[in-house]
């Protein structure tokens, strides 16, 4: 029997790593959560949580899977990086070369892709460093959506208006939020339309409690740490700026309205005014078909699988690691500063959690 270990620094690793989960306890091995530095309220009745360093040790994982940027190097087992998003960077470029999503840190031991392009840029790079493998499995995270959501429009009432979920990222040189506010109390307080609001977790304190103030009939808030997958498909437009969520939002093959995206392209309707916001939502509302067109192009340039097996090619993928490639290859760098900071990262994670979480 296997065992895996999922490393949790951000709420949402949760919605990525469960997939992973089913799969593990589909084939009869097992995992277990070690979270630092964010809430373990998501955590299940029956999820196993390993609270301390010493309990990690002790349960001696054969992989660790992480969907972030670091892992204690000092976890048993091999250090596998799924990723917290696809290969898309926030100025807008897939030339992905200048992405944090293909900078080495030296931690993991296995990456596994999404996409034909950045597959082959990671083989590019594990051949000039020699001390990790890469394998084109497909993102965890999209499996429940794939295989459980229908794409396309969503069936509706008669005369129910067009649910809009509205994601932001936190950033303050990209964020929506603080200007999106009063437009979107408005339009949800007209009828015309139905919102789902959901914020970043590192979301301005005071920004998160204007919208809560907004709940109402048509309008719903929901928390940063609770999963969106399942909410996603109850909407048939998303309205965003920057934030990743709405590559995963175009999976259902439903458009994306955003307002002053660092991320333009002809696969959404992006406006700079305010006054020009119900204009868009009313355009996506229609779902124009050059716009579905691109896309679903984009789609296929950012994950390669529609399948929703993404969490068995990983789980393959790793085994055939432990059984045939791990030998292989060169040690990682020393990196005895990073591995210090590391050491402290993770210490000041475990005492920034909750009393009791």
């Amino acid at each position: 029997m296997r065992r895996y270990l999922f490393f949790v620094n951000q709420p949402y690793s949760y919605s990525i790593l469960r997939p992973l989960q089913d799969e593990i306890r589909r084939r009869g091995d097992e995992a277990a959560w070690f979270v630092a530095g964010c809430s373990t309220d998501p955590l299940l009745p029956d999820e196993r949580r390993l609270v301390t360093v010493q309990e990690v040790m002790a349960f001696n994982a054969d992989a660790t899977f992480v969907p972030g940027d670091w892992v204690p190097y000092f976890f048993p087992g091999i250090k596998v990086e799924v990723f917290h998003g696809m290969a898309r960077n926030k100025r807008g470029h897939s030339s992905e070369d200048e992405s944090d999503h293909y900078r080495i840190r030296g931690w993991f031991d296995l990456y596994c892709t999404h996409a034909r392009g950045d597959t082959a840029k990671f083989r590019e790079l594990a051949n000039e460093h020699g001390h990790f493998a890469v394998e084109h499995t497909g993102w965890p995270k999209l499996d429940p959506l794939l295989t459980s959501s229908p794409a396309g429009r969503r069936a509706k009432q008669d005369n129910e208006p067009p649910v809009v979920f509205y994601a932001s990222t936190f950033s303050r040189s990209v964020t929506s939020a603080p200007a999106l506010v009063d437009k979107i109390a408005e339009l949800s307080r007209s009828g015309r339309w139905r919102f789902i609001v959901t914020l970043h977790p590192k979301m301005d304190a005071d920004v998160v409690e204007q919208y809560r103030h907004l709940v109402g009939d048509n309008l719903r808030f929901v928390e940063s740490d609770e999963d969106l997958l399942p909410i996603l498909p109850e909407a048939d437009i998303m309205l965003c700026d920057t934030s990743s969520i709405m590559f995963e939002f175009m999976f259902l093959d439903r458009p994306v309205v955003t307002f002053r995206t660092k991320m333009p392209g002809p696969y959404l309707i992006d406006v700079d005014r305010l006054e020009d916001v119900e204009g868009a939502l009313l355009r996506a509302a229609s779902y124009p078909e050059d716009l579905m067109s691109e896309t679903r192009k984009l789609c296929d340039d950012l994950h390669s699988y529609r399948d929703g097996k993404s969490s068995a090619r990983v789980l393959d993928a790793v085994e055939t690691f432990l059984q045939e490639t791990h030998g292989t290859l060169k040690r990682k760098p020393l990196n005895l500063l990073r591995k210090l900071k590391v050491r402290r990262r993770l210490q000041k994670e475990l005492k920034r959690m909750k009393p009791g979480k």
